[in-house]
């Protein structure tokens, strides 16, 4: 499937905003509650505060066990995985799914990793599995991970291109991903062009209770003339 370029204001404003308000915006563009396409439960963040946005480049792997394969099938098949995270244009986003969850060992997002994947232009990682060498990862390369360990096990690739899932979230090869510390969801191809404007409608809206709110003199009288205005203009 051939993917539009994603607009650099849109892009610039992705960067700035947490995932919970691009998961807001989505239901103002749908315009319903109920979407769907986001992680759950807790994950861990290497750089807290760090949001990475980009059109993922999926693969997964497996560390419990040694692999069955030759060794050099396991090499060949590693440097095919690199190969396939530098391909197409950024940013991209690495989205690996470990097949040992909910048992994953394997530190694949380390020092070592982090930088070669940083290196070859991807803008972050998202997995279920385990990240490690926390202290000396490069900046500039957040990891969204399902745990924190201290081994590699037997890590290998098990393929890459195929539609991986992290967490509950269903990923498909050139989706687009928006996460941070809060978590990953996948933004609809069809939401993009409206986006933009919908993440400025969620910051309006929220001012309407987050003004009075915060300003001197906030009652419960005030809070109901807000919220009033709240409910008639959100989603």
């Amino acid at each position: 499937m051939t993917h539009s370029e994603i607009p650099a204001a849109l892009l610039a404003q992705l960067r700035a905003v947490d995932t919970p308000t691009v998961c807001n915006a989505i239901e103002v563009v749908e315009g319903r509650r109920g979407f769907n396409r986001f992680t759950r439960g807790t994950m861990h963040h290497n750089r807290p505060g760090q949001t990475m946005v980009g059109r993922a480049r999926v693969a997964r792997i497996a560390g419990l066990a040694p692999p069955t394969e030759p060794a050099e099938t396991i090499r060949a098949r590693r440097l095919d995985y690199f190969r396939w995270m530098a391909r197409g244009p950024g940013p991209t986003v690495a989205v690996v799914e470990d097949l040992d969850y909910p048992a994953c060992i394997a530190g694949w997002w380390g020092e070592v990793h982090v930088a070669v994947h940083k290196g070859l232009g991807l803008a972050g990682a998202v997995t279920n599995g385990v990240m490690r060498d926390l202290d000396v990862m490069d900046e500039g390369f957040p990891v969204l991970a399902g745990s924190i360990g201290v081994c590699h096990g037997y890590v290998h690739v098990v393929e890459s291109g195929t539609p991986v899932s992290i967490h509950g979230l269903h990923v498909h090869q050139g989706e687009v991903i928006h996460a941070d510390r809060h978590g990953a969801l996948v933004i609809p191809e069809d939401v993009i062009p409206r986006l933009g404007r919908a993440i400025d409608s969620v910051f309006a809206n929220e001012a309407i209770i987050l003004g009075p709110a915060r300003a001197p003199g906030f009652d419960i009288a005030a809070l109901e003339r807000a919220w009033a205005e709240f409910e008639r203009r959100r989603t």
